[in-house]
């Protein structure tokens, strides 16, 4: 029998009408506990929200990894790469890779009869993955594409429809600013809100072929080709593979292929993001801190009203040792008590949000509209041992005055 843990169990869960000074400060120490950790919970969990669901925001308009023609600035108006000269089946083999499309860009003007506003018109090839904005839609439907024709319509924001006054089926005229200036006219079939709104502001979905035509390209020219991976966490990993598959591959006018990263293409968003890790951090660190010292004054109240006890034990031969073990087992359990509020409240106030999304965002400023929530069983597990392990490391030290404690003084202590 383990002597120490059975004589933690006693003096733990000894009948609670005696009168114990010590009763309030643990109490006091697990309820410290207990908002710590539902702190750290919440922290972890809003944060890891935040950064998967504006990454899929972002990727929704332009995917993991694009690669294009290496003359190509930051610009809109692109030289096309010959998508002929893609490795395709080397690609696909990579493992990680989700799905594969082209794509083209290519800047214009909406003009309405009050308003006009400036555009990026972005093309969709015939294997478009339409699953992120066919949840973001707010009206109407996707374009709809066959191989035999150009479709002409067109997905537009929620902010641009209202900035423009525009409405499903409705036509709207684009001007192209090229020698000679040309426009076309399409028909909105669809409305969405990713509630990005730089993006909502900017991108109107479109047949590429469109793109194509008025840029006098052949039918296997576009801006490039975008990758969209299952797992984020491996996006460098894959970017380099990608890179070694079309290394050394040239164009017709002897220019190369490009391959960037989502990160490279919007690094100020996934800076901040970056910021965003370092607050979680300080916030579990202060979390943890503010835990440990709240049990540090409880384990010295608690074996100063032990002290008698001590000097029993002390008297019948226990060593140091064992001593310090009984109050570290109890200054445990009192933290899993603390740890298991703390779960409890924590994980409740995230699938309350999670369901029911009680607290909103502007999504001017966050990009989101309501506070998201990323709960990871693996986040848990690690945040939970992390937080045992430190408080109960933190009170090897306090423990050690037990050591100091003599019998003769210990018995007669009151």
């Amino acid at each position: 029998m383990n002597l120490e843990l059975y004589i933690a169990r006693k003096i733990t869960y000894k009948n609670k009408s005696d009168r114990q000074i010590s009763r309030p400060i643990i109490s006091i120490a697990t309820l410290g506990i207990a908002l710590g950790l539902s702190v750290m919970i919440l922290a972890i969990a809003i944060v890891t929200g935040f950064k998967a669901g504006i990454t899929e925001k972002i990727t929704g308009f332009g995917s993991h990894i694009q690669i294009s023609n290496y003359d190509n600035n930051n610009s809109f108006e692109t030289y096309p790469i010959d998508i002929n000269l893609i490795p395709f089946d080397h690609l696909s083999q990579i493992e990680g890779i989700k799905h594969i499309q082209s794509f083209a860009t290519k800047p214009g003007i909406i003009k309405t009869k009050d308003e006009i506003q400036g555009i990026v018109l972005s093309g969709a090839s015939l294997n478009y993955d339409w699953s992120f904005f066919k949840d973001k839609l707010v009206e109407g439907d996707t374009i709809s594409m066959i191989p035999s024709e150009k479709s002409n319509q067109v997905l537009i924001s929620e902010k641009l429809a209202k900035l423009l006054h525009l409405s499903v089926g409705e036509k709207l005229i684009m001007y192209f600013v090229q020698q000679p200036i040309r426009q076309r006219a399409f028909t909105i079939s669809g409305i969405y809100n990713s509630g990005m709104d730089e993006f909502d502001r900017l991108f109107v979905i479109c047949d590429m072929r469109h793109i194509q035509k008025l840029n006098n390209w052949e039918d296997n020219q576009v801006s490039g080709i975008e990758i969209t991976l299952t797992d984020f966490e491996n996006l460098d990993e894959t970017k380099e593979l990608i890179r070694d598959n079309v290394t050394g591959i040239f164009t017709n006018d002897g220019s190369t292929f490009k391959v960037r990263s989502i990160k490279q293409r919007h690094p100020q968003i996934f800076n901040w993001l970056e910021m965003l890790d370092l607050n979680v951090w300080i916030i579990l660190g202060l979390m943890i801190l503010v835990a440990g010292f709240n049990m540090i004054s409880g384990l010295l109240i608690i074996i100063l009203e032990k002290t008698n006890m001590i000097g029993i034990l002390k008297a019948l031969g226990t060593d140091n040792w064992s001593v310090r073990k009984i109050f570290l087992y109890q200054s445990s359990m009192i933290i899993g008590k603390g740890m298991l509020w703390g779960n409890l409240i924590g994980i409740g106030i995230c699938l309350v949000q999670y369901h029911f999304q009680l607290i909103s965002l502007d999504p001017v400023n966050y990009y989101l509209d309501t506070v998201p929530i990323n709960l990871n069983i693996f986040h848990l597990f690690l945040l939970n041992i992390g937080t045992l392990i430190a408080t109960v490391s933190m009170l090897l030290v306090p423990s050690y005055y037990i050591t100091r404690i003599t019998p003769s003084k210990a018995i007669k202590f009151d």
